[in-house]
């Protein structure tokens, strides 16, 4: 433990000498009215740079932290995309499906498929699904905005499944019309999770703790750890997750031309191997990534005629992390004020204020 404060001590110290430093080359170019400099990065294998140029003034007290925003190492998210000639948005769709975490940033998502509707070169959209699962929210919320793409520009979405693509990240690819799996991808798991109750009533009881919350409403503590819950209670939170169920069921039946009885009796929660998803109407064909972007190129040309004499690129988009200074700087703080996390708070992300679809 003495060790990990140190670290984050000298985590501290180092953040705050970056900002003195950066205070400093303000206030030494702010005299000269402007500022310019250079980001250079590497972002498979393609060398990019960003110009980055600020007016200095007495007004412009928004410069520093503009700065301290910017992303460390190359974790740019937003490189420039040769995309003069027709292509195929292939925006990859990995980790827990979220408002925004390490790995899926929900904004940056709906983003890419926003610029691939407003591109007149585009051509389509290949989602490249490696995802569990995550919130019913979020992957609606993708879900339709590949809907809302397809009808506003007639240009078809694709999807391709790596190694896993369940719950929610199958949610998602049922707004493609045509679906690949890889051999060995794990895919399904069509089902809702409406929350988790943890009952320690009794170890309280045994350990001597009393803790009593004051709420207005019968049911407003329900699934908080210090109270048991009620038959009531339980029906609510299946009433929830029946409703998702629906509607999550009857957008596999739509998305797959199948009875909506015949998706139930494939969606008890359970997942399928490429093969079997195959077989039970959930893909439409197995094979490598590479066969799929020929199958998209010999799709498009027999679609359009004018696709024939085109050269079509696929374009992809890679959701990249970056932790920036004030971040770092604020997470450092909060772990020396708070080492160690209280049993309430991480119990308290466990409750019921998200539907999750998630493997």
């Amino acid at each position: 433990m003495k060790h990990k404060k140190g670290l984050i001590i000298l985590i501290i110290i180092a953040a705050i000498s970056m900002i003195l430093g950066a205070k400093s080359i303000i206030s030494k170019l702010s005299d000269k009215g402007t500022f310019s400099f250079k980001i250079s990065s590497t972002n498979q294998n393609e060398d990019f740079e960003e110009d980055f140029d600020e007016d200095f003034d007495d007004e412009s007290s928004d410069t520093l932290s503009k700065i301290l925003s910017l992303k460390l190492g190359k974790d740019f998210d937003e490189a420039p995309k040769n995309t003069n000639k027709p292509y195929i948005s292939v925006i990859y769709i990995s980790g827990v499906i979220s408002a925004e975490n390490k790995t899926y940033n929900q904004k940056w998502l709906l983003k890419q498929i926003k610029r691939a509707k407003n591109d007149s070169k585009n051509r389509g959209i290949l989602v490249n699904i490696d995802s569990p699962g995550g919130t019913v929210y979020e992957s609606d919320e993708a879900y339709l905005a590949l809907m809302d793409y397809k009808k506003a520009t007639g240009r078809p979405v694709f999807a391709y499944f790596g190694s896993l693509a369940a719950s929610g990240g199958y949610y998602i690819a049922c707004g493609a019309d045509y679906i690949y799996a890889n051999r060995n991808t794990l895919t399904g798991s069509i089902g809702v999770i409406a929350g988790q109750s943890i009952d320690a009533t009794a170890l309280l009881d045994k350990l001597g703790i009393k803790m009593t919350t004051i709420t207005a409403g019968k049911n407003k503590n329900m699934g908080n750890y210090n109270s048991v819950l009620t038959e009531e209670q339980r029906s609510i939170l299946q009433s929830i997750a029946d409703e998702a169920y629906e509607q999550f069921t009857e957008i596999v039946a739509d998305s797959r031309k199948m009875n909506i009885s015949d998706v139930k009796k494939l969606a008890d929660g359970r997942i399928y191997t490429a093969n079997q998803a195959h077989k039970n109407g959930l893909v439409d064909k197995v094979c490598s990534l590479e066969d799929a972007k020929s199958d998209i190129k010999t799709y498009l040309s027999e679609k359009d005629e004018n696709a024939k004499d085109e050269q079509i690129n696929f374009v992809e988009y890679k959701y990249r992390y970056g932790e920036n200074w004030i971040s770092l700087f604020s997470e450092a703080s909060s772990l020396i004020k708070n080492p160690e996390a209280s049993i309430y708070g991480l119990l308290g992300n466990t409750s019921s204020k998200c539907l999750y679809l998630y493997e």
